[in-house]
């Protein structure tokens, strides 16, 4: 979505598919970062943005065991927003498709599935789709493949992501938020467990992170045994606990992370979770896939106007963008060898780790963890012009 109103906006024909009615899906990335939020701004659009319901996530902080320790403060950050907006993704798809439809270039298409590719000559020259319950074809000079971890359009181009792994699952669910209780993002490490609790307003966005492949065992053991460890992990919301009914509250996020080797054959370009799942540890995977379509269009602008991309200009997007992915992974990766799986086994001290017993300590400090995680290692600016 944002790509496709990256190009309207300068003048190139745009066409985004969309398979559902709507955008309503809960327990998605809603963690908009300051990245985003800048590239937002340099498009004009921050201050109507912003008019959208969100909640404003300043600092970071983890408990250990007893033991609390603040990691991340985002308010230094050198952009108009520093801080996370944690907003429902209907609400910024809908606000993107509705900025996009301003430009003549720019069509979105609903309850419009791609199945297919169309290749011909060896280039890939368009989709096949299921648009409103009927097959169509729609032709293009580039199709972009954004369309998820689990991309058709990866699988039609006949890619194969090299799989990276991940020792968790995540149990999302939501707790009611109590007027005037604390709004601050935390997360609870405690041997066997970890509980990372969002404040969404009026709920708490809860995610309950699970040894992988482990849910069903959870499950099973029936909703009352999860009331209870969740009470005791966060005492606080001992007394809503019961909002839970049943298992069925809990919805499964199956981690993974893996990333293509090769992004793009001639006439394709995958971006986002297509290219690359990221883990939704420090919840960066939205704002990766964003300033992707950021690199994309600076790059890919001119020459669309001219005519078809070149396989250079393809291949310039994955070698602008294969970075900041591979080390954004590899810090993922590093959490999870080092953080979450040995505190999910209950092998490691209930302590807090000594680089976060020195952010809490040398409050200067948590400005590094707040700019890697608010900004990222290579943000992308819009250079795109209006047509």
């Amino acid at each position: 979505m944002m790509l496709g109103f990256l190009l309207a906006r300068s003048g190139v024909k745009a066409v985004v598919l969309e398979k559902h009615g709507d955008f309503l899906r809960d327990f998605r990335g809603d963690t908009v970062h300051p990245s985003t939020l800048n590239v937002m701004d340099e498009l004009g659009l921050l201050d109507e943005f912003l008019k959208l319901p969100h909640q404003k996530v300043m600092r970071f902080s983890g408990q250990f065991g007893e033991e609390r320790v603040m990691v991340a403060d985002f308010s230094h950050l050198p952009v108009r927003a520093p801080y996370i907006a944690m907003m429902p993704q209907w609400d910024f798809l809908d606000f993107l498709a509705a900025q996009g439809r301003r430009y003549p270039a720019f069509t979105a298409l609903m309850h419009a599935e791609a199945t297919g590719l169309i290749e011909e000559g060896g280039r890939v020259v368009g989709v096949r789709a299921t648009i409103e319950g009927k097959p169509e074809e729609i032709r293009a000079d580039l199709v972009v493949g954004a369309d998820g971890r689990h991309s058709t359009v990866r699988e039609a181009a006949g890619f194969r992501p090299v799989v990276i792994g991940a020792p968790m699952d995540v149990l999302w669910f939501r707790v009611s938020h109590k007027p005037g209780a604390s709004a601050e993002t935390m997360g609870r490490f405690d041997r066997g467990s970890i509980l990372v609790m969002l404040d969404r307003g009026d709920y708490w966005q809860c995610a309950y992170v699970i040894a992988k492949g482990s849910a069903e065992t959870l499950k099973a053991a029936g909703i009352e045994t999860f009331r209870e460890r969740i009470a005791e992990l966060m005492p606080f919301v001992a007394d809503r606990v019961h909002e839970l009914a049943t298992v069925d509250d809990l919805k499964l996020l199956t981690v993974g992370v893996d990333r293509l080797e090769k992004w793009w054959k001639p006439g394709l370009l995958c971006i986002g979770d297509a290219a690359h799942t990221m883990s939704p540890i420090g919840g960066v995977g939205v704002n990766i896939a964003v300033q992707d379509a950021v690199a994309a269009a600076n790059i890919l602008v001119g020459p669309l106007a001219e005519g078809r991309p070149k396989d250079s200009d393809l291949a310039a997007v994955q070698e602008r963008r294969r970075w900041p992915v591979r080390a954004t992974q590899a810090a993922q990766v590093f959490v999870q060898d080092n953080m979450i799986a040995p505190t999910l086994a209950g092998t490691r001290p209930l302590r807090p780790p000594w680089p976060a017993r020195l952010l809490n300590a040398v409050p200067f400090l948590r400005r590094i963890p707040a700019r890697l995680l608010g900004m990222g290692v290579q943000p992308e600016h819009v250079k795109t012009r209006a047509a």
